[in-house]
């Protein structure tokens, strides 16, 4: 443990910003049906989205995939560069067919941003990301406050008002407007105009409305084409989309629990909530569970079951609620048929919180049972756990995961804080210490720390302390497993890998990591098979996914693979430095002088210090020959 450690609270700004969020419309399914088009299509969208934004002075804040978070210095800048977006878009999209034009949300809203150890928070966020939601395609969303600075100075084409909408999670309601490019033509779109005015009409009153509407409609379109059904071609392809198919076994995807509490703080306990029970569920073999990063894009999102279903190709939902207030907690469940709609279970409990682990596995018993009560039976003592029995190291524990979960320096200098108190207050509390050996494995990573070689080491021990208190947990053997690889000793890392897969099924990290491992150890044709398995447990992967399934089809022989893969982890993370090592030394390979150039530039903007003999040392591969070849052609690219 490190001592002296400053633990004051973590810088933080506060400040009033227009924010701006973006995302792609059917972004999932897309990439389910036809991945080589849509990474093709993303790069154009970023293009497009960050010319706009630099044009309009904004700064992008993060990247979730498709999605953009922008801060502009004005709310005026914000809707001139959304404007040009769409502008840009709709050009675009006349000179494409069908299946290759891209479709955006924007919203925009002017409020208090708070950023924090490297990320952002605050009303401006939470507001704006609501608006991008309740979005059309091709249409901006924007707040009052936003109509009320820009309607005397902008040319906002046609305004369309929603009333006041509820959104999720937000007590105020206000007006909210919709911008349309110009005023509709044609019936198509004035149709599409009147049915976004329907909003507005009050819940009683809306049914009527509907009803008198689908049936002046319906003349219409008896009278002209039954074509008019088809109120937008973009609309009509993404219903057309294949969809992922439904594993052969019940699939289940456990949505973020909403934080009742009112009190912003209390995310980290609804989170891990949330976390706990997905990990539970994945211990049972004989189920299929989606991962965390996957569901947790539906954080803070209202969204349907059915929608959830087809995005992650799974059958059934899990959503909730947790309400934590001083030693009790309170928490509603329910599980939900995501093909056909209905509840097939729901149950509110409230217990002290000392209860919390029993009250976890009473959740898990019912959501098996009501599935299949064979499996509890068989499998329950699988999921059965008692971690600790201090409620207050387990809150540490919570808190932790949620500092390292960000892949930042200081947040994982807070994390490391957090694995500690935990220790100190249950000295047998076998996560903690994989917390712990965690950020170590972080700093080591990442070169956060000053001797990475000692990081490393302090990993593997901190690891194996928490497979000896507890052999039964994956996230021990996970880490074991990737502390060995980098050790070079790939035996002992794919045996590691292969355990954390075994006590966990759907551990979709673990399938990643073990194909990274057979990677390194010269078993990439197997490696492939793993990572596309990790691939489908959490479908809306990170960055270093995409560069593992680049690095396996790299080292098999399918170069353009492992050019688009590579490319896929660069729109998730423009920064990720192996991602762009990779590219720089392929291309390099293929007599592609500038493009391995540039690439190499890219390597040393992240990192200056960079050194091919430092990379000779990092790497974990086990072949010496492939090794020197890729430095070979690393060389050529202008690294030295």
């Amino acid at each position: 443990m490190r001592e002296g450690t400053d633990r004051s609270t973590p810088t933080e700004t506060r400040r009033l910003a227009a924010i701006m969020f973006t995302d792609i419309v059917g972004f999932s399914r897309q990439m389910g049906s036809d991945e080589a088009r849509m990474l093709r299509a993303l790069e154009t969208h970023n293009q497009i989205i960050r010319h706009a934004v630099s044009e309009h002075h904004g700064s992008v804040i993060k990247i979730m995939g498709d999605g953009f978070l922008v801060d502009f210095p004005s709310v005026v800048n914000a809707v001139q560069g959304a404007q040009r977006i769409q502008a840009q878009f709709r050009a675009r999209n006349t000179e494409k067919e069908v299946n290759e034009q891209i479709h955006v949300r924007i919203g925009i809203h002017l409020g208090d941003v708070v950023q924090r150890d490297g990320d952002v928070f605050g009303d401006g966020v939470n507001v704006a990301s609501r608006l991008q939601a309740l979005a059309e395609p091709d249409t901006i969303c924007i707040s009052h406050i936003v109509y009320q600075e820009v309607e005397k100075r902008l040319s906002l084409g046609t305004v369309v008002s929603l009333g006041r909408p509820k959104l999720k999670n937000i007590a105020q309601r206000q007006p909210i407007y919709v911008l349309l490019p110009e005023q509709p033509k044609g019936f198509a779109q004035t149709l599409r105009v009147q049915l976004l005015r329907l909003r507005r009409v009050g819940t009683a009153n809306r049914v009527w409305a509907v009803a008198v509407f689908v049936l002046i409609v319906g003349a219409i379109v008896v009278l002209r084409s039954p074509s008019f059904f088809l109120l937008s071609t973009q609309d009509s392809a993404l219903r057309t989309q294949a969809q992922l198919a439904l594993p052969d076994k019940p699939s289940i995807a456990v949505l973020p629990f909403v934080n009742m509490s009112g009190d912003p703080e209390q995310e980290y306990f609804s989170d891990g909530i949330t976390e706990d029970l997905i990990t539970d569920l994945s211990k049972l073999s004989w189920f299929f569970v989606i991962a965390r990063n996957s569901v947790f894009v539906y954080k803070g999102q209202t969204v349907k079951p059915e929608e959830v279903s087809r995005a992650l190709g799974v059958r059934y939902v899990v959503e909730g609620s947790v309400r934590k207030a001083g030693d009790r907690v309170r928490i509603t469940a329910q599980l939900i048929d995501g093909i056909g709609g209905q509840h097939v279970w729901a149950e509110r409990y409230e217990r002290p919180l000392q209860e919390i682990f029993t009250l976890q596995d009473e959740i898990i018993e019912q959501i098996v049972v009501h599935l299949n009560a064979k499996v509890w039976q068989a499998e329950k003592e699988r999921v059965r756990h008692m971690p600790t029995d201090n409620p207050t190291a387990y809150d540490y524990w919570l808190r932790g995961t949620g500092y390292y979960s960000r892949f930042t320096k200081d947040a994982n200098a807070q994390a490391r804080q957090m694995a500690e108190k935990a220790i100190e207050l249950d000295p047998q509390y076998a996560l903690a210490y994989v917390l712990l050996g965690g950020t170590h494995y972080a700093d080591s990573l990442f070169l956060w720390s000053p001797d990475p070689r000692q990081s490393l080491d302090q990993a593997l021990k901190l690891g194996q302390k928490a497979a000896a208190l507890d052999d039964s947990l994956p996230l021990a053997h996970a880490l074991l497993g990737f502390v060995y690889m980098r050790q070079k000793q790939h035996e002992q890392a794919i045996a590691e890998e292969e355990r954390a897969i075994a006590l966990n099924p759907n551990f979709a990290d673990a399938y990643v990591q073990l194909g990274a491992v057979l990677c390194s150890a010269g078993r990439a044709e197997e490696a492939v098979e793993f990572i596309k398995q990790g691939m489908r447990l959490n479908p809306y992967y990170p960055d270093w996914y995409a560069f593992n399934l680049g690095n396996a089809y790299r080292l098999t022989g399918r170069t353009e693979e492992a050019i688009a893969a590579h490319r896929d982890a660069l729109i998730r993370n423009p920064n990720l430095l192996l991602a762009h090592l990779g590219l720089a030394g392929i291309y390099s390979e293929l007599g592609r002088e500038e493009e391995a150039r540039a690439e190499a530039a890219e390597v040393l903007r992240i990192s200056p210090a960079f050194s091919l003999e430092g990379w000779r040392q990092f790497s974990p591969l086990k072949a010496q020959a492939i090794l020197e070849r890729q430095i070979d052609a690393l060389r050529k690219a202008g690294l030295k």
